[in-house]
């Protein structure tokens, strides 16, 4: 029989009151199990009218602050972003049977920490950000093709590779954190973090 925690939640949960503790934990579990991409998260952000839309980013660091990915400004995600910035994360790893759901606050990440993260990227990478039109209509893949080569020639030095304006980071500041994990018969195991109204974090568990 599998080891419970003090709330009768498997020991995979730990006894920690600081989520990001808990995130970290299982995280360096996804690295060594996941196949592929184990910081890809379903992105969830809705326009001012409401509408929601769904799409795959990667987490590029995280901190008590929050959880980062870089994007186009000028992107459909950033767009809804700007309108409304109450957004959602939803991190599942199949190869550990574990979700995790955030819910919270998009705010830019500072020019310093973009412009870090985009000096660390790959030379084909950084020119893509200035090619590529993001959520743009092609005529056809050789029109992206061709701004490729020509940004290419504009900037043949691989080391400088300015950051384009339009292209940064976003930061989700969470105000709720949910850890799943998958039971026999649906009979699921939830615990879910929350703001107090002291900002101080709380916990309870969650019916399946």
């Amino acid at each position: 029989m599998n080891q419970k925690n003090s709330l009768g939640l498997d020991k995979c949960f730990g006894e920690l009151d600081d989520p990001f503790k808990l995130f970290e934990e299982w995280f360096n579990e996804a690295k060594k199990s996941e196949i592929n991409d184990p910081n890809a998260l379903a992105l969830g952000t809705a326009d001012k009218s409401g509408v929601p839309n769904v799409r795959m980013v990667l987490l590029k660091g995280f901190s008590e602050k929050g959880f980062v990915f870089y994007t186009n400004l000028n992107s459909k995600k950033s767009g809804d972003l700007k309108n409304n910035p109450n957004a959602s994360m939803c991190f599942h790893w199949k190869s550990l049977l574990r979700q995790i759901r955030i819910v919270g606050t998009i705010s830019n990440v500072s020019d310093q920490e973009a412009d870090d993260y985009y000096n660390s990227r790959a030379y084909g990478s950084r020119i893509g950000a200035w090619a590529s039109n993001q959520s743009t209509v092609l005529k056809n893949r050789e029109e992206l093709y061709e701004s490729i080569e020509n940004f290419k020639k504009k900037f043949p030095d691989e080391k400088k590779v300015p950051r384009p304006d339009y292209w940064s980071g976003w930061c989700l500041s969470p105000n709720e954190i949910e850890f799943w994990l998958d039971g026999d018969n649906r009979i699921h195991q939830r615990l879910k973090y929350f703001k107090s109204d002291n900002k101080s974090w709380k916990k309870v568990l969650l019916s399946p």
